[in-house]
């Protein structure tokens, strides 16, 4: 009995526990923005856009990311389509649209003229989508594809279900419309219904609108990318997919510029609570540039997507961001590269810790223990990691440059290029936030012109019916502008822009539908029994049956069955929550009883162990010093015949260079011998010449002696001084 008290102590406390850190968590995640946006994908004709808290109208580019707050109109003879995960929003002529709330679980879009093509793939257990008319609130309870159109004074709004299924609500009754129905609903205060007997025949905005969804249906990248990925079937005209052994699936784009990189093409918009936005000017350019990583590989940009749902496999739903970059620090201007493949993105607005892990495990392959260390460092401890090798920092172009008064005010970056050689990118600092920039009024009205064109006042100043309460309009660009320059130029929180939305008025163009009751009812599906709230019995949760799973609210033939569903879903996967936590406490529990008992038996293991492991070392020991002696006799034996082989080898050498030796020593000596018989020669020639020269000298003077005696005898002698007639005088 006291056993049985105290595990039922222990089960309140650990419920009480549960509910806490349920509680905790929760809070945590409020502060949170929107793991999803909606994309305006297709313009024809003349639309506007005017983002939430400003008053302009734009002419918006295609990329846009559109979220709460944000209204469009499509002008005459034009079309638009929104996109987001699971679903999408078509415009025809003259339609106004405002998102009144977009978050993970909400869709409502009030709509108020015009006609809406509405497209939904997916439809979650805990997901709501709303379209919010004058007269109005329509459900989607299905998967489906319905038609919504508002008469030109808003008096009436028909409802065609051509797949699906649906629920109206006003005037205090709901009406069912099925499959296949065509319905007229008149009146406010009172709604009235007038079912149609047949479907209307598919017109050109029908046409268009099934071309488009063909692409969708028949896309190629589906195959490669989680279908919550808003955009992939774009890259299927763009592009082509090959497996790669490092990284997997890769998407390569087709048609680029020689030179092109990443998050080159566009320019910088502000969107709150994101901060600075990345649009991309491709008509492709939102898939690649808000999910997956960029990658080069042997010198062309691949991108690698979020991967798809696997069967068997922990899926987590695919988490936008306004740009996967980082950041480098260059002074005046402002730089960035794409990040890539296992690299994490950590954001520059404020997050808990379990969105900076999805954002990344989402979008790639890394670990969340990296993740955390990342998110440790730069957000709980404000520090800079410098230490991070960026794969693509290092690509020629990967880097791009543009000035900051270009980047805060959504100045096109191709136009507005910094030049910075590669040497000052490689010395500076790469970061992980955004520049703190206060944004201009551009920045958030983006790249598109202001128009004219923008809804009739009347048209504007309509009221739609509501059955989910959105929220509080986003504050005026003004006052976000003042509180973000007092937060140090960061992104305002969630939380921030919401305590600012409170102190505005609530909207006058939403009413609230009142409670309503069931027109025709449906048969009433099965339910399951409402489970008694009770504490756990003493047996342990692992010996019970496993509850059974509540039904899922995709049966639901109505929103209030659907709600019910939603709760008693909710309220199981709570229970189911407690009774993991319970079971993971009694198997510690029990896990710390048998570990008492074992203890001397893993003691006396430990000790066998410790014995047999010092015998095997032992053992060890005595194999290693003789395959140690062996090795070394071995070596010996194998350096002694090496030695033998090097001073055999040495001989050889020797004796061919001795002989070559004696042999260059007999070629010179030849060579010497010849050059002195032939200097002999020359010697001997050169005597013989000399003497032949003096010969014939010789022959010469002797020729000239004998002619010189010959004219000596031939001359007559000479008269003698004796015998002279005249003779010296003597002396006196």
């Amino acid at each position: 009995m006291a056993i049985n008290s105290q595990r039922s102590l222990w089960v309140m406390i650990a419920c009480l526990t549960i509910s806490a850190l349920d509680a905790s968590l929760a809070a945590a995640d409020e502060n949170d923005p929107p793991i999803r946006v909606a994309r305006l994908a297709y313009v024809e004709g003349s639309v506007s856009f005017q983002p939430g808290g400003t008053g302009e109208w734009v002419a918006p580019p295609i990329n846009r990311p559109v979220t709460t707050g944000d209204q469009l109109w499509s002008d005459r003879e034009s079309r638009a389509e929104l996109q987001l995960d699971g679903s999408s929003l078509r415009l025809s002529a003259n339609t106004a649209v405002t998102l009144l709330n977009l978050s993970d679980t909400v869709t409502q879009i009030q709509l108020s003229s015009g006609t809406l093509m509405v497209r939904v793939l997916r439809l979650d257990d805990d997901e709501t989508y709303e379209i919010d008319t004058p007269n109005l609130a329509f459900n989607v309870l299905r998967p489906g594809l319905y038609r919504i159109s508002v008469d030109g004074n808003g008096n009436s709004t028909a409802v065609l279900v051509r797949r699906g299924q649906g629920e109206v609500t006003g005037g205090g009754t709901a009406y069912p419309v099925g499959e296949n129905e065509y319905d007229f609903f008149s009146g406010t205060d009172e709604l009235r219904e007038t079912a149609q007997n047949y479907a209307p025949d598919q017109d050109a905005f029908d046409a268009w609108s099934a071309a488009r969804d063909a692409r969708w249906d028949h896309s190629v990248s589906a195959r490669y990318v989680s279908p919550d990925v808003v955009g992939y079937e774009d890259l299927d005209d763009h592009g082509s997919w090959a497996a790669d052994p490092e990284y997997g699936n890769v998407w390569y784009p087709r048609g680029v510029e020689p030179g092109w990189a990443p998050y080159h093409t566009g320019h910088w918009a502000y969107i709150a609570p994101w901060g600075y936005t990345w649009v991309d000017d491709s008509s492709w350019g939102f898939a690649p540039f808000h999910y997956g990583r960029w990658v080069s590989v042997r010198g062309a940009w691949g991108w690698i997507p979020a991967p798809p749902r696997l069967p068997g496999a922990v899926y987590v739903r695919p988490v936008y961001a306004p740009a996967l970059v980082a950041w480098v620090g260059i002074g005046a201007g402002v730089a960035w590269f794409a990040l890539g493949p296992r690299e994490v993105y950590v954001p520059s607005y404020a997050v808990s810790p379990r969105y900076v892990r999805n954002i990344n495990v989402s979008n790639t392959n890394v670990n969340v223990t990296v993740v955390n260390n990342v998110y440790n460092t730069t957000v709980i401890n404000n520090r800079v990691v410098n230490n991070i090798t960026y794969v693509n920092r290092t690509v020629p172009g990967a880097v791009v440059a543009t000035t900051s008064q270009a980047f805060s005010s959504a100045q096109p970056v191709g136009r507005n290029v910094v030049r910075v050689d590669q040497r000052t990118v490689g010395n500076a600092s790469a970061r992980t936030f955004a520049p703190a920039t206060v944004p201009t009024r551009q920045a958030v009205l983006g790249a598109g012109r202001e128009t004219g064109l923008r809804p009739p006042a009347a048209v504007q100043a309509r009221t739609v019916v509501a059955r989910t309460e959105p929220p509080r309009a986003p504050p005026n660009f003004e006052r976000r502008q003042e509180a973000i320059k007092g937060n140090g130029g960061k992104p305002l929180s969630v939380n921030q822009i919401r305590q600012m939305s409170e102190s505005t008025p609530a909207p006058a163009a939403v009413k609230l539908a009142p409670p309503a009751r069931m027109v025709a009812p449906q048969a009433a599906s099965p339910r399951s029994p409402p489970v008694v709230q009770s504490l756990p019995s003493a047996i342990h949760p692992r010996e019970q049956p496993n509850p059974p799973a509540s039904p899922s609210p995709a049966i639901a033939n109505s929103v209030l069955e659907r709600q019910h569903l939603q709760e008693l879903q909710q309220q199981q996967a709570t229970q189911n929550a407690a009774r993991e936590r319970l079971q993971q406490q009694q198997d510690a529990e029990h896990q710390r009883a048998a570990s008492q008992q074992a203890d001397q038996a893993r003691q006396q293991e430990l000790a066998r162990q410790r014995q047999a492991q010092t015998q095997q070392l032992a053992q060890q020991q005595q194999q290693e010093a003789e395959r140690q002696r062996l090795a070394s006799q071995a070596a010996d034996q194998a350096r002694q015949q090496e030695l033998a082989r090097q001073h055999q080898a040495q001989a050889q050498q020797l004796a061919q260079q001795q002989q070559q030796e004696a042999e260059r020593q007999r070629a010179a000596q030849q060579a010497a011998a010849q050059a002195r018989q032939q200097e002999l020669e020359r010697q001997h020639q050169a005597q013989t010449q000399q003497l032949a020269q003096q010969h014939a000298a010789e022959q010469q003077q002797l020729q000239a002696r004998q002619q010189e005696q010959r004219r000596q005898q031939l001359a007559p002698p000479p008269p003698n001084p004796r015998k002279q007639d005249n003779p010296p005088p003597h002396k006196q």
